[in-house]
């Protein structure tokens, strides 16, 4: 099968964007797992809330904030591009951003759910033995909860190729700055006669989702099997 220009470009974008936005929120997604699971403080019911609110909240009304916020004109965004010339709205690092935040609830949980399982018994004998917080951390409960780690940042990469509707809501549907894979079926769509090419595009996405997914399982038993055969 081959692929047009189009398809092509519409591919290597989305890969781009997905991409992009994993390897900017795996250290927050790290971080808000992990407040969740070891910090007590007031307001983290709250704060659990507004995390897990993309699940919910209808992806146009994602992009509405975003657009408001970080846009070039918006509270944050204006800041943004008058002091260091960076902006979001109708670029690639704009859909990376709305990407993110989409996805970024389906990586927490993932990696919250490997936290908790973490015995914090070992970190406790680790601290008695003379280890500082951040030694007990990066040597025994980042390598343990690494198989969740992995499927979150999977499960993050997965939902953010698919993503649509905060995207074109923020940065619009521009032709290689900001037309993904989604954004593309939804042109071809609206073309008479497209049908074909819009089916093409969806088996594509199909294809890279199901990769993504294997690579997370494959990666995933790898991670246990390492451990366990250290741990032996």
């Amino acid at each position: 099968m081959m692929l047009t220009d189009y398809e092509w470009q519409a591919i290597e974008l989305s890969l781009k964007v997905s991409i992009t936005a994993v390897i900017f929120s795996l250290p927050l997604g790290v971080l808000a797992a992990w407040v969740l699971v070891r910090c007590r403080f007031l307001g983290k019911s709250l704060l659990d809330s507004i995390i897990h609110l993309p699940l919910v909240l209808p992806p146009v009304v994602i992009g509405y904030l975003l657009l408001i916020g970080m846009g070039r004109k918006g509270i944050i965004g204006q800041w943004l591009y008058e002091w260091f010339g960076l902006s979001f709205s109708f670029s690639w690092r704009g859909a990376a951003l709305a990407s993110a935040v989409i996805a970024f609830p389906l990586m927490v949980r993932a990696i919250r759910l490997a936290l908790e399982a973490v015995d914090t018994r070992l970190e406790l004998a680790a601290r008695t033995l003379g280890a500082n917080p951040w030694r007990v951390f990066f040597t025994i409960t980042l390598p343990l909860s690494f198989p969740g780690i992995v499927a979150g940042t999977v499960l993050a990469f997965a939902r953010s190729l698919g993503e649509f509707g905060a995207t074109i809501t923020f940065v619009s549907n521009i032709p290689g700055e900001t037309r993904t894979i989604p954004s593309a079926m939804y042109t071809l769509i609206q073309k008479p006669g497209a049908e074909a090419d819009a089916a093409r595009l969806c088996v594509i996405a199909i294809l890279l989702s199901m990769a993504s997914l294997l690579l997370s399982e494959w990666l995933t038993r790898w991670g246990r099997k390492r451990w366990c055969n250290a741990g032996a």
